[in-house]
Formats: C-alpha cells, structure tokens, sequence
C-alpha cells in the first residue's frame, strides 16, 4: 500500500451515494475507509443501507435504518461502486429494500434492509453492558501504525481499545476473544450509519488466541435501536463457539446516555493457528 498522505474523507461524505434516477446510485470506496487492501465490512454495511434510505427519499418518504442483513460475495476494491436497490416491500412501519453493490459488473455485497423510524423515547428495558462513558487513561488508540499499516479507518475515526481485552496488542497470547472499544467519527457526532459501523469497528477477537491474518466476513446482521447521542459510543464485543476456521463475533455498541443503539452479528473465518 502507499503511504503517500492524503485528505481523509469524512464518515457523512464517504457515506453519500449519488443517484442515477432509476433506483440505482454510486458511490466511491475510499481507502480511509478501509482494513489493509479492502473496504471495511461494517463500513459496506452502512453505504448499502445509506442507499436503502436513499431508494425511500425518492419516493417522499423519510426513514431510517433499522436491520442490516448482509452476504459478502467478493471484496470489492477501493474506487467507484455502483449500488442497485429494489423495493421489496412497503409498510406503515417497516419498508424492505434489496440492495446489492457492483463493481465492473460484478456483485460482491448484498443485503436487505429494513428502514422505519427509529424510536426517540426511553427504552422500557436496556441491558447495556457496563463500560465507562469514555476511554480509560491507559486505553490504546488504534492506528496505522499499531496495526502494521492495516487500520486505515484511524484516519477517519477514534477508536481507543481496553489493554486488558486485547493482549494481542501488548504481546499476550491466550486471552479470552472479547474486546472492550469505544469510538467516535473524527468529524461530527455519530449517526445511526456510524453506528452500524461500530458494530463491526473491533479487531477480530480470535486475535487474541493468536489467529492473527486477513479474516474476512461471510455474514454480518445488524440491528439499529435508536440514533445514537453525542459522544463516545461504547462497544463491547463477545464470541461463544470457534470451530474450526469459523467463529462467531457479536457487538452490542452503546452511546454517552447508556442506551443500546446498534447490536451486530457476524459470522466470519479466522485465520489458522
């Protein structure tokens, strides 16, 4: 990769599509927003649901997005993309689009998105993990540089992870694959598209076995619970079954007010022992 410098492009403006006028929109796929070579999944996941709204405002109607279920077919490369949207359903609360992200004719990213309007009152029920508002003083800030020239999404956001959840990062091996992290966008507050990003913003927690390489996600389900407030989110990321290459990574991302505002579950292949 080079490491010529370059304007980073902000979360909202890497976000934006551009529509064509017959449901289809482009985009460009930069490389801030990027892990090492490909464009991020959870930042995938947000530009194809970006393009679900975005289907829904043409026809008058304003939404937000509210489920995220995405196939990653191939990777695509960093450049333009073409994102082709197919209404499938229409409702009083719940509408559902088919999205599906091309690029020199071929499909590598597919999802159904489920847009509505999210709720603005207080949860009845919240069991949010419990984790400080913001990062601890001895919290590591993610990197370029820490992750060997691979976390190029630093240069679009903060994300500062807890050293007692990530022994890969200080040279332990064996501990737990959960994870700790809070986030935010380098320009403006967060969104409910930045949110579903943070759903997927950890390392992969099978680092911290020592299955450290390329881990690429072959399904990743998102939900969004409520637009996000100002401030740190908090992420805490679990895992409960790796057999053999395949495993498991669930995120529940928290904002500054202690609601639950994205939970995210992916199915990806760790890298060998």
């Amino acid at each position: 990769m080079s490491t010529v410098d370059f304007e980073p492009t902000s979360f909202g403006a890497a976000v934006a599509v551009r529509s064509l006028g017959d449901g289809t929109f482009t985009a460009d796929l930069r490389q801030e927003w990027s892990i090492g070579g490909h464009p991020h999944g959870g930042f995938l996941m947000a530009l194809l649901a970006k393009a679900g709204v975005a289907a829904l405002a043409e026809r008058g109607e304003a939404a937000d997005p509210m489920a995220v279920s995405t196939e990653f077919l191939r990777p695509p490369a960093v450049g333009p993309v073409l994102l082709r949207t197919d209404i499938r359903k229409i409702g009083r609360r719940a509408t559902v689009v088919a999205v599906g992200l091309e690029q020199r004719g071929r499909s590598c990213v597919e999802a159904r998105v489920t847009v509505g309007r999210l709720p603005t009152r207080r949860p009845v029920w919240n069991d949010a993990p419990a984790l400080p508002a913001e990062p601890p003083p001895g919290a590591i800030t993610l990197s370029s540089e820490s992750s060997g020239g691979m976390f190029h999404l630093a240069k679009g956001c903060d994300v500062r992870v807890d050293p007692a959840t990530a022994g890969f990062l200080v040279g332990r091996t064996g501990d737990p694959p959960r994870l700790r992290l809070w986030a935010r966008p380098r320009d403006g507050d967060a969104d409910a598209f930045f949110a579903l990003l943070a759903g997927d913003i950890n390392p992969p927690v099978v680092f911290n076995l020592g299955r450290v390489g390329w881990v690429p996600t072959a399904q990743l389900t998102a939900l969004v619970r409520s637009r996000p407030a100002p401030g740190w989110l908090r992420v805490h990321v679990d895992c409960r079954s790796i057999q053999d290459s395949w495993f498991d990574s669930d995120a529940t991302v928290v904002d500054a007010q202690g609601r639950i505002v994205c939970q995210a579950r992916q199915l990806a292949l760790a890298p060998s022992a």
